[in-house]
């Protein structure tokens, strides 16, 4: 008996049929089988009731109906929670046997959860149970226009909140699309107002998050100066975007946060609001329009960089303050669609971007290209030069200099998550860092509101080109070797090489580039932090960025990042150079899903051998493995401390490389004529006479 005291409402019971639940039906039956055995092979048997995998509801076999209408029950729930649904299946009708008897789509909260499910392949035959578990965020309040065009296009939606004035504020906007009919790039395109002034002239959720269902939040900061008055009115305005660039005249807000947080005086938070300073007739504040008297007061603000992402269930926003004055009216840009000057009380990336990074750039360690130049390097950006697409933007190879030197360009598209923080980041940091293992930043460019980045050209693309859904021929084990021991070697510079340590945050396969020796440099430093001398902490306390499949779960939980979480991302890039697979794959197994996870079990059961990529799987010698892997599972550790340095991680690859080939050579040496009795060849005859899968540079090396 369980006390009642101990009951967390987590038990569970089984109700009884669902008619109460059904709400779009037009053809179901319920077949039932109660003398077939049932075999648990994928599921235990206390996992439900056998009656659960006896009975059913299914839509009939009339296509004519069934394809008109979804099979469909609802449950009511709380809101604003996270759910995990499980769906428990069992094949027992007699005319379902095999793969694609019975595949269809499930949706969970109107996304798909699975596009082709089909029990027989999930389970291998009928009578067999197996249930799939789903996450879902219902994220499922808000309030939009509507989409009578002839109405919204009339007002703004807008929200008022008294604060208090002259403080600096950030007003964070949550999203989340759910709606069927807004599905694409442009179905939903609206403006943002804040304080009466532009914050976004073309949000379009879709776009910042990639599809329906994934929740994002955007961060903006605004100075709310009222000379006489301690409180006043905060709005927060949506108006629909035009026809020519939005489906819908509609507009879409799930939630709403209000920050306060600095002021001009003391800085106090908590105590009572000041009273209003008396402000001289001959000297006036920055309005709402913009404009500025020469010789007006220049007054602090903050640039609040919009961030926020999010992958699964999960979501990771990156929140950076920068400090300036305010010039004079001569130094003020102009906009388009009335976006907001430099006098403004309003600060997003998108109006600071280009005043920060033009202020801070080393133009004296990289060079600074003209935008002019930049399109001419590309043919104007030319969609036939793109050779990647990552989180910053898309990648174009050109040719500068008069079309001497081939250059990768990076160029951040508009609605990349990624901004002015990493822009600036990965030229500070790259500008002062020179390594063989390290990618070369050539320039950047930052004219008419672009951030373009130029580096050495890498002509064989990323070490992921090379593992796995590509046409690329296989890599040799051996080269496999010697690409991470050059990886390691680039993030061991990192760690102990430089002044202050380097800590990547962001190391996958898709960050390793190869030149066209193949040769390992390690790029994109864009969320790399710097460890400065005068850090006591042994750890840095910031917020989680990096790469779900990559990512360090002691930082994940604990938002701690040290130099060990770079050596447990090392790991799983180790992982994936072995087993040929991606760190993350949700349509395997729910074991199997994570690399890491499937890995780490698969070599405690002594079965590590099983999941290697079997285009090298004959190459690798147990003694190479065996370190090779120890080396990879060291770095996994759960514990950052137990984790090895990135030194220790180079001598240990370098070992194993060794060890690989230590044995090829002694597989040489056996299978060698009477004739190499001192391990050197005597003619030319001999090199003939070796096994055809050793390369002439191989042979040599004897």
């Amino acid at each position: 008996m369980i006390n009642p005291n101990d009951n967390t409402g987590m038990f569970r019971s089984w109700t009884g049929p669902d008619d109460d639940y059904l709400t779009e039906d037009l053809s179901s039956v319920l077949p039932a089988n109660y003398s077939i055995p049932l075999v648990f092979d994928h599921i235990p048997e206390y996992a439900a009731p056998e009656d659960v995998y006896r009975t059913a509801r299914s839509m009939g076999t009339n296509r004519s109906i069934t394809t008109t209408y979804n099979l469909t029950w609802s449950f009511q729930v709380d809101s604003n929670f996270h759910y995990l649904i499980r769906l428990h299946f069992c094949e027992f009708q007699r005319e379902i046997s095999k793969f694609g008897d019975r595949v269809f789509k499930i949706y969970i909260a109107s996304l798909v959860a699975d596009s082709m499910a089909d029990v027989i392949q999930w389970t291998g035959g009928r009578g067999i149970p197996i249930y799939k578990d789903y996450a879902v965020d219902m994220f499922a309040t808000a309030r939009s226009m509507g989409t009578n065009r002839s109405i919204t296009t009339t007002y703004n939606l807008t929200w008022s909140f008294q604060v208090d004035s002259n403080f600096h504020y950030l007003i964070r906007l949550h999203f989340c699309e759910f709606q069927r009919e807004i599905s694409k790039f442009g179905d939903r395109v609206f403006k943002i107002y804040i304080a009466s002034l532009v914050a976004d002239s073309k949000a379009d959720i879709i776009r910042w998050t990639g599809g329906r269902g994934i929740p994002i939040y955007k961060d903006y900061a605004v100075y709310m100066f009222a000379p006489t008055s301690k409180k006043i009115n905060l709005t927060v305005s949506l108006h629909p975007g035009p026809e020519q660039y939005s489906v819908y005249a509609d507009a879409l807000l799930n939630g709403v946060e209000v920050f306060k947080i600095s002021s001009d005086d003391d800085g106090n938070l908590a105590g009572p609001n000041p009273d209003p300073k008396r402000i001289p007739d001959s000297v006036q504040p920055h309005t709402g329009s913009g404009s500025s008297k020469s010789g007006g007061i220049s007054k602090k603000v903050i640039a609040a960089i919009a961030g926020g992402s999010v992958c699964g269930a999960l979501v990771l926003g990156l929140l950076c303050f920068l400090t300036f004055r305010v010039g004079s009216s001569s130094n003020v840009p102009s906009y388009s669609d009335k976006a907001l000057p430099w006098g403004s009380q309003l600060y997003t990336t998108t109006c600071s971007s280009t005043k920060v990074v033009h202020s801070s750039l080393p133009e004296d360690l990289c060079r600074r290209f003209s935008l002019a130049e930049i399109k001419a390097a590309t043919n104007g950006f030319d969609e036939i030069f793109i050779i990647g697409v990552g989180g910053f933007g898309n990648v174009y190879k050109g040719y500068v200099d008069g079309g001497s030197t081939p250059v990768a360009i990076k160029r951040q598209n508009h609605g990349s998550q990624q901004g002015v923080r990493e822009f600036t980041t990965e030229i500070e940091m790259l500008s002062q860092l020179r390594h063989i293992h390290l990618v070369s930043l050539i320039g950047y460019c930052n004219d008419g509101g672009e951030m373009i980045l130029v580096y050495d050209y890498m002509s064989s693309g990323t070490l992921r080109d090379h593992l796995y859904d590509t046409e690329n021929p296989p890599l040799s084990w051996k080269r496999r070797q010697e690409i991470c021991i050059g990886a390691a070697w680039g993030l061991q510079y990192l760690h102990m090489g430089t002044k202050n340590m380097i800590i990547h945050r962001d190391i996958k396969t898709t960050n390793i580039l190869l030149d066209e020796k193949w040769v390992a440099k390690v790029s994109d430093f864009g969320l790399s932090k710097m460890k400065t001398s005068d850090t006591s902490k042994a750890h840095i306390t910031t917020v989680v960025k990096g790469t779900f499949g990559y990512m360090d779960p002691e930082y994940f939980r604990f938002q701690q990042l040290t130099e060990k979480s770079d050596v447990y991302s090392f790991g799983v890039v180790l992982l994936e150079v072995l087993c040929g697979r991606p760190p993350v794959n949700a349509s395997l197994e729910f074991e199997q899903i994570s690399l890491a996870g499937w890995a780490q079990s698969c070599y405690q059961k002594g079965t590590l051998d099983q999941i290697i990529d079997p285009t090298v799987k004959a190459e690798i010698t147990p003694a190479c493995l065996g370190k090779f892997a120890e080396t990879a599972m060291s770095c996994l550790h759960k514990e950052g401390m137990q984790r090895p340095s990135m030194n220790d991680v180079v001598q240990s690859l370098n070992l194993a490389l060794q060890l690989q080939e230590g044995a090829v050579r002694q597989e040489i040496t056996s299978l060698a004529p009477a004739s190499m009795t001192d391990g050197r060849l005597q003619d030319e005859e001999d090199t003939e006479s070796l096994t055809d899968t050793e390369s002439d540079d191989e042979v040599l090396e004897l």
